[in-house]
């Protein structure tokens, strides 16, 4: 099966190299208000990426472009690639001065009916950064799809269908080449433990409020 040529080449490593000296060569974008802020910085950061990530991928790489989407929508930014792949990229960023940071990525029924088709990618670009004073320093960029995440640092969070999860952004596995397949099987196998618990805990809260009935039922008016 044919394979992406950004993530199963050499330029998988190159590309986040470039985007990480790209957004360390950027003069200080931000503010002094909104320097103390992860959400603002991380805002600032993302509209840096989205004006700016076709040109450090370049042309034959990346083609019809967008980086305007609705903020539920599964992707930040978006592309196509000349051999027809259809990547969206959820950008994510972490201050790694914070102790800890949890995101969530994306749903675990919209990943499934997204990648039915196989030249779809599902990437997570996560962008490690410190603040001084009003400036960015870039420590790492993180960018890959999301089978290359190891399940050592994902997590299922109770959201809808299961919303896939990185347990904490100070530590990321990432498995270059990891089977796309393999990964799927494996998210199975996780939710098969998670729906049985997620059951449990809503025959809890059934049994709670049967009792809180109880209660009112016998209470005065």
């Amino acid at each position: 099966m044919e394979k992406s040529k950004i993530f199963y080449s050499e330029k998988f490593g190159e590309v986040q190299e470039a985007i990480k000296e790209f957004l360390n060569s950027q003069e200080d974008y931000l503010s002094t208000s909104t320097a103390n802020s992860p959400r603002a910085v991380g805002d600032a950061i993302q509209e840096v990426l989205g004006s700016n990530l076709q040109q450090v991928l370049g042309d034959e790489v990346c083609k019809n472009y967008s980086a305007i989407f609705a903020r539920r929508a599964m992707a930040d930014l978006a592309f196509e690639d000349d051999n027809s792949f259809y990547y969206i990229i959820d950008v994510k960023t972490h201050r790694l001065s914070t102790k800890f940071n949890m995101p969530n990525l994306t749903s675990v029924e919209r990943l499934s009916r997204f990648y039915e088709e196989d030249k779809n990618v599902f990437a997570v670009l996560m962008v490690a950064y410190d603040v001084e004073g009003t400036r960015v320093e870039v420590e790492r960029v993180t960018f890959a799809p999301i089978e290359f995440l190891g399940w050592d640092c994902l997590t299922i969070g109770a959201l809808g269908w299961g919303q896939i999860q990185i347990a904490n952004s100070n530590s990321i596995t990432v498995n270059p080449g990891y089977s796309r397949k393999q990964w799927m099987l494996e998210l199975c196998d996780a939710l098969s433990e998670f729906y049985p618990r997620e059951i449990a805990k809503i025959g809890e809260r059934l049994n709670y409020f049967g009792r809180v009935k109880q209660f009112w039922l016998n209470h005065s008016d």
